[in-house]
């Protein structure tokens, strides 16, 4: 199969593309703060600063994170292709990846960009209510998977909350830091002829439309 690389604003979806391509495709998935976490329990010195790192809270420097991802890529269970999720987040990010990838000899695959408009995308993080005893999500402004009892989770009964950081203050400063950091992939990878984009409304439709990718 071919590597992904998903790129995605704050709730277009990317959590559920990777998950349905795991499930069906047996891809890998490769979260950056999964692998330094992972990393951070080898006993070798690397891992151990890692671990000091990590523990007292202080900031894991991009090469850091490029010595990790190396690590990761040269492991023995990509052979079915990986999601590469949550990297690169900036141009200078992406750079560094392609020497890496010459490195481990691995090819980069394809870009996906869940393209997603704002409003939707507002909606879809000040709207999310989660049960407080299943977990279970729910949304009560975009029209898709309300609970049939406002407050009441229609799997266990339990009572709905809404997170903390779910609201508009909080949309626009992540929506706004993606946009000026990460945004600029979709012109670097397009000018590359390796981006596609997906308008990512529906998530059966959004799936579709990434499986033809990935089997062109």
């Amino acid at each position: 199969m071919r590597n992904i690389i998903l790129i995605a604003a704050p709730a277009a979806g990317k959590g559920t593309v990777s998950e349905d391509l795991v499930k069906k495709y047996n891809y890998t998935h490769i979260s950056t703060g999964d692998i330094l976490r992972e990393m951070s329990k080898s006993e070798d010195e690397f891992g151990k600063n890692l671990r000091n790192l990590l523990e007292s809270g202080q900031l894991v420097s991009d090469d850091i994170v490029y010595e990790a991802l190396k690590r990761r890529l040269l492991m023995d269970d990509l052979d079915n292709g990986f999601i590469l999720d949550g990297f690169p987040r900036n141009l200078s990010q992406a750079n560094e990846y392609d020497k890496i990838l010459k490195e481990v000899n691995k090819e980069l695959g394809v870009v996906i960009y869940l393209d997603v408009p704002k409003e939707v995308l507002e909606k879809r993080i000040t709207g999310r209510r989660i049960c407080k005893e299943c977990g279970s999500t729910y949304n009560v402004l975009t029209g898709v998977n309300t609970p049939k009892v406002d407050g009441i989770c229609d799997k266990c009964g339990g009572e709905l909350y809404q997170r903390s950081d779910d609201n508009a203050e909080s949309f626009k400063t992540r929506y706004q830091t993606f946009m000026d950091k990460t945004y600029p992939l979709v012109k670097f990878y397009e000018d590359r002829n390796i981006l596609y984009r997906v308008r990512s409304l529906d998530p059966v439709e959004t799936f579709k439309e990434v499986e033809r990718i990935i089997n062109d």
